[in-house]
């Protein structure tokens, strides 16, 4: 079943919604209602910049902010926001580094460093004690494994969904919050990473890779379509709901990510990690 949806997602081919993985953002949201009475707030580059472009064509305000000067520049924000908000801003770092909370880079810009109404991010592969895994890379370099540091960043991402959503629901705030994947395509997602290796995948999986339209499309369905309007707490890639993994979907880790949460962004993780091993 798994290779099946596999395949069909590889191959464009459509879902339950209508659309499938190589459908553009600018498809995607050509029924949406009318889109002036929305203003949305869009972080990051890339995959971030055609998002906006659309919700800016079907008639939405933006609000962009950006890294610095010459970014803000080039995107011209002039409003402020919240009922719909993308969240696209990401890092894979190379190199070790910590905040200056005292959390790994990766982890405290992907996750700790986002506001949240909806969610854009990249349900990545992680396994085991994500906790542990967090608190001895933010003392120990030596411990530092960047791919494993980007996954446990987005695997958070998406367990931070599953529980927002349902406290929000607990609470009847009039707010939903999802997840998106929005595929795979070279974007400066991959400034710190740059190199012969790199490039050599890219280029061999270049018949895979999404085009920047297409890999804005999810973001867009999920922010702007009827049929998304009421669902909250799910995982879409290729404009539709998908399965996440095992322990992405385990309702006691989502729990216990919070509670570790909570402290993250009061404290510094190293005086406290040993609490959740």
């Amino acid at each position: 079943m798994e290779m099946l949806e596999t395949v069909k997602y590889l191959i464009g081919s459509r879902g339950a919604s209508g659309f499938g993985s190589k459908s553009t953002a600018d498809q995607v949201t050509e029924t949406c209602p009318d889109l002036r009475s929305i203003t949305a707030n869009i972080t990051g580059n890339g995959i971030s910049a055609e998002t906006a472009w659309v919700l800016a064509k079907r008639g939405a305000r933006l609000v962009l902010p950006a890294r610095n000067l010459k970014a803000a520049e080039e995107t011209k924000a002039r409003s402020f926001l919240t009922p719909r908000s993308s969240n696209n801003a990401g890092k894979f770092a190379h190199e070790h580094a910590i905040s200056e909370d005292g959390i790994e880079m990766t982890f405290a810009t992907n996750y700790l460093g986002k506001n949240r109404e909806r969610v854009v991010s990249i349900n990545g592969w992680f396994s085991g004690n994500m906790i542990g895994y967090l608190g001895q890379i933010s003392r120990n370099k030596s411990e530092y494994d960047a791919t494993r540091a980007y996954a446990l960043s987005k695997l958070a991402n998406v367990l931070h969904t599953k529980e927002l959503a349902q406290r929000l629901k607990e609470m009847g705030a009039n707010v939903t919050i999802n997840c998106v994947h929005p595929g795979i395509v070279k974007t400066r997602l991959t400034r710190e990473r740059e190199g012969f290796f790199t490039d050599l995948v890219f280029f061999v999986a270049s018949k895979l890779l999404k085009t920047i339209p297409q890999a804005a499309s999810t973001t867009c369905y999920v922010a702007t379509h009827p049929r998304v309007e009421n669902v909250s707490g799910k995982y879409f890639a290729g404009c539709n709901e998908a399965r996440t993994s095992k322990l992405a979907s385990t309702p006691t880790e989502a729990s216990r990510l919070w509670a570790a949460s909570e402290i993250m962004v009061s404290v510094p993780l190293i005086d406290h990690y040993h609490k959740y091993n």
